[in-house]
């Protein structure tokens, strides 16, 4: 009897979404935790003005979306066989991944500075996401669907693309790409998350840019934060503990 095998692309595909909502019921199960949060559940509940069971719609369809890119591209690739089948050394898909990471971050950066810059792209399609002032983990990739096929989907591709991934290197790529998505959305300050050792960009920077005073900055995601630096866009921060527990991102520089 032949064992039961799932494809890489299958995997490439699935893998990423299960480990979306996996990482997020983590910090579902972790958010009474209040002296960790940067938010009180109490500003949670008053400052977003979209429903959980609306984001959760939002972020299924737009999860549906991925997996028909995500099915369609591996299916296109299935033509060069001898690319789908060897997998690289060890240091090539270090290099990949780090290819990818710069790939995304500046198409990411790009694309989302745009959304904020252009009114209309911003009244129309980017406000969705930030119907969620106070960002929670299973709304990270909460949008208007057009945004989330420019931002996360044609980025997703393009990093793929551009590093010359397998689809074996992608299940790994890109799930941990949604980790650290996710991550960013989390609201969370928990201690020895290595997330926050070793990215600039984590929870409390990506928070800082929900606000109201940070929307024309801290525009990088997910991974560096090396385009804010180069473009004058980056709000350094303070984190701060709370009287009534758990920590704010307190901006240190003057806001325009």
């Amino acid at each position: 009897m032949k064992a039961f095998l799932v494809s890489d692309e299958l995997l490439g595909t699935f893998v990423p979404i299960a480990v979306y909502w996996i990482y997020s019921g983590f910090y579902v199960l972790v958010a009474d935790l209040q002296e960790y949060r940067l938010h009180t559940k109490a500003e949670e509940d008053k400052k977003n003005v979209v429903s959980k069971m609306a984001v959760v719609k939002g972020v299924l369809i737009q999860q549906a979306f991925q997996i028909a890119v995500s099915l369609l591209l591996f299916t296109l690739m299935r033509s060069d066989s001898k690319a789908m089948l060897h997998q690289p050394s060890l240091h090539v898909i270090i290099l990949q991944f780090m290819v990818a990471m710069v790939v995304m971050d500046t198409w990411q950066y790009f694309m989302h500075r745009l959304m904020h810059v252009n009114k209309f792209l911003y009244k129309h399609i980017h406000s969705t996401h930030h119907a969620l002032v106070v960002p929670y983990p299973y709304g990270a990739i909460y949008n208007h669907l057009l945004e989330g096929i420019i931002i996360d989907i044609i980025g997703g591709v393009l990093s793929f693309l551009v590093a010359g991934m397998t689809p074996r290197t992608a299940i790994f790529f890109f799930s941990f790409a949604v980790i650290k998505g996710v991550d960013d959305h989390s609201g969370m300050w928990l201690p020895g998350n290595l997330l926050h050792v070793f990215f600039n960009n984590n929870s409390a920077y990506h928070d800082i840019h929900h606000q109201l005073y940070g929307t024309k900055y801290n525009f990088s995601q997910p991974f560096f934060v090396t385009w804010d630096k180069i473009l004058g866009t980056h709000m350094p921060y303070t984190l701060e503990k709370r009287m009534e527990g758990g920590f704010e991102a307190r901006p240190i520089k003057k806001i325009n």
